[in-house]
């Protein structure tokens, strides 16, 4: 049975903590935005999505609410998700002239059927025809070119910005899985309050983003590497200038960097011993923003005695996995949670 029909009207969506990405078919990625929604407190209209609404975080005025809509990889606020997917989806669909499409969601695996519910809902409310469901971790082995329909065994670590998630998928289906809530976020909170217990400053979220990705590493790089950073210093609450290094917040991830390197350890201790020697031949591929932060690779293969390899483009892996099983809907419907569970 098929369930979409050709042509380009179907749409599939990385709904993710961080960032919210959009690939249409035949076209490929067409929008790439944070998740962040800024709505009038007064009107309930939307005042911005994506990277304008990201940058009044922390700096709107009273009648303005701006909120990441998505905590942990699950739906926190139900109005601001159904509003910034309607927002996206008309902006593709007015911009590609796509009509009422059919969409494929990447969604975190320890979903509940009510959270499921309610992703549905959204989606559908924002003007799709029908929506599928596809677990995340799949979504970006597929999108990491795995074959995950064959009897062989894959690992695949997911590092978002809500949850880190680790499955071992074979035949179409996820045999083992794992996922905690410390991933990208997690990680920013770690340098802010390391900071500010260090250094006694007070730096918000994005300036400890922008910290991490520049030149956060999780095993010391071969020559140190500073950032200048501003916040407020605690004791006088003037602005004030300082430098951190790579060491410094190499540091201040270590404990939830080693609590992904845990769950990954423990994933591979719960797989069956015949997937466990494929897995051992072929490696760990990381995915997610989390796969780009300096020598995690290194670290893990010190750690688990395997090969680990970054993902090609890993941000984008959920994304291209759910357009991937729309292109090749025939051989992967099995990876759908709704044909599992109907």
């Amino acid at each position: 049975m098929k369930l979409f029909g050709m042509g380009s009207k179907d749409i599939g969506i990385d709904l993710g903590t961080a960032n919210m990405l959009v690939t249409l078919k035949g076209k490929g990625i067409v929008l790439k935005e944070p998740s962040v929604v800024a709505i009038n407190k007064n009107s309930g209209n939307i005042v911005a999505t994506g990277v304008e609404a990201k940058e009044m975080l922390g700096r709107t005025p009273e009648q303005i609410k701006a909120v990441r809509p998505l905590k942990d990889g699950v739906i926190a606020d139900f109005t601001a998700t159904q509003l910034m997917l309607r927002n996206i989806l008309e902006k593709v669909c007015k911009k590609y002239n796509v009509g009422k499409p059919r969409v494929v969601v990447g969604v975190p695996s320890g979903i509940t059927e009510v959270e499921e519910r309610a992703v549905k809902e959204s989606v559908i409310q924002a003007g799709a025809r029908e929506v599928y469901l596809i677990e995340e971790p799949m979504a970006a082995a597929i999108g990491a070119n795995l074959d995950v329909s064959e009897p062989s065994g894959s690992i695949i670590v997911d590092i978002g910005g809500g949850t880190t998630e680790v499955a071992v998928v074979s035949l179409g289906g996820v045999v083992v899985s794992n996922s905690i809530r410390v991933a990208g976020d997690e990680l920013d909170n770690d340098i802010v309050s390391y900071v500010k217990k260090e250094l006694n400053l007070s730096i918000g979220e994005t300036t400890a983003e922008e910290v991490k990705k520049d030149i956060g590493c999780a095993l010391p790089l071969m020559t140190e590497t500073s950032k200048e950073i501003r916040g407020r210093d605690l004791s006088t609450g003037l602005p004030k200038n300082i430098n951190v290094t790579s060491t410094m917040i190499q540091e201040a991830m270590e404990e939830s960097i080693n609590e992904i390197v845990d769950i990954i350890k423990t994933t591979l201790e719960k797989t069956p011993p015949e997937l466990a020697s494929d897995i051992m031949e072929k490696g760990i591929v990381l995915a997610g923003g989390g796969a780009l932060i300096q020598n995690l690779d290194k670290l893990l293969s010190k750690r688990t005695g395997m090969p680990v390899y970054v993902a090609t483009d890993p941000l984008d892996c959920v994304v291209k996995g759910t357009g991937k099983t729309l292109e090749d809907l025939d051989r992967l419907k099995n990876v759908l949670i709704n044909s599992r569970r109907n």
